[in-house]
């Protein structure tokens, strides 16, 4: 049985192998030992083969992306920063990356898969085992949401629980069941998505922070809240019929904000026509006694005079009214001379026959 020192030698481009010729006679380049190495040229080769893997173990190179724990002999000793560094070789010092400065996540309900090294699209997968649930009027909804986090300690995360990413899974998964448990399904299906989100967030966040496993959360997302695909349909027209329902209402109250104020000012303009109408009639009334009890103080002075002064005002405002007035004598008709002057000239003079 040939030593390893022997099959090394029979590897090396030198060896007894490569000496053979295609005549079958064996060629010693190098002399005094046949196919054999001499002991000081391989004992050279396994001490260079020593030197390079201690020296391509005594160093290590940390992402900028993250951290490295160093650990000797099982203790941890540092936590190292980006860049290169150099360690204890064989197997003394231990290293173990966590990429601390990238934001993770954790996908419930559907799957995002990377293609092209980069890009990533969404899996068509469904996952009801984990985002059917119950909301608190028994109505089963189908939620879709991502929690994102980071590591925050490097040693807590590695060292403070086994698995601590299946516990950040398992704890979102019982909140956000939890908090839409206690909502009802319209609210959460429309108007309760940011409270759901910033509630489960802060709950899951205080319960990493008491199991003290290094993880930060850094938000939540909701991204498909909709009923199961069996009712959609049926949620398709009850969403319709509210939609009408408040197209109908929002008329009504369009037309009620047009209405109450058109009659409010129709109602004003009468009351302030009316209140117009009665200041008159009772300025009138008042200038109509004053009128009255100046004349009636002149009729007490002087009531001659008075009396025929109101007879020649009311015959002046009274004849001109009544057209013309024609005087009869000895059959012959004729004009008051009054009113012939307010005739036109053309009027011809009619007789009235005996």
């Amino acid at each position: 049985m040939s030593t390893p020192a022997e099959r090394l030698a029979e590897l090396l481009p030198f060896g007894p192998r490569a000496s053979r010729g295609g005549g079958g006679s064996a060629r010693t380049p190098l002399g005094g030992g046949g196919a054999k190495l001499p002991r000081g040229m391989l004992g050279a080769i396994i001490a260079g083969v020593v030197l390079l893997w201690l020296f391509f173990s005594s160093y290590y190179t940390v992402q900028p992306e993250g951290r490295a724990v160093v650990k000797r002999l099982g203790a941890v000793i540092a936590i190292t920063d980006p860049g290169l560094h150099f360690k204890l070789p064989f197997g003394i010092d231990t290293v173990e990356f966590v990429a601390t400065e990238r934001v993770l996540k954790q996908e419930f309900g559907f799957r995002t898969l990377v293609t092209d090294g980069e890009r990533s699209e969404y899996a068509q997968e469904d996952f009801p085992q984990e985002s059917l649930m119950l909301s608190g009027d028994l109505n089963i909804i189908d939620v879709e949401w991502v929690v994102q986090y980071r590591i925050s300690d490097p040693i807590k995360y590695l060292y403070g629980m086994r698995d601590p990413t299946r516990a950040l899974r398992d704890i979102s998964e019982s909140v956000m069941r939890r908090v839409v448990g206690n909502r009802i399904g319209s609210e959460v299906l429309t108007t309760a998505r940011v409270d759901i989100a910033n509630l489960a967030q802060k709950e899951i966040q205080e319960a990493m922070s008491n199991y003290d496993v290094g993880i930060h959360v850094v938000t939540l997302q909701l991204q498909d809240v909709v009923p199961p695909k069996a009712v959609q349909p049926a949620f398709n027209e009850v969403n319709e019929a509210r939609q009408e329902r408040e197209r109908m209402i929002n008329e009504a109250t369009k037309r009620l904000n047009q209405e109450i104020p058109k009659a409010s000012g129709e109602a004003n303009r009468l009351i302030a026509e009316a209140e117009g109408y009665a200041t008159e009639r009772v300025n009138q009334s008042l200038g109509e006694t004053a009128r009255f009890r100046s004349i009636l103080a002149e009729y007490r002075s002087a009531p001659a005079v008075t009396r025929a002064r109101m007879y020649i005002d009311t015959i002046q405002s009274i004849l001109p009214n009544i057209g013309n007035v024609m005087v009869v004598k000895d059959g012959k008709t004729a004009p008051l001379p009054y009113f012939e002057m307010r005739r036109p000239r053309s009027t011809p003079v009619t007789e009235t026959p005996k």
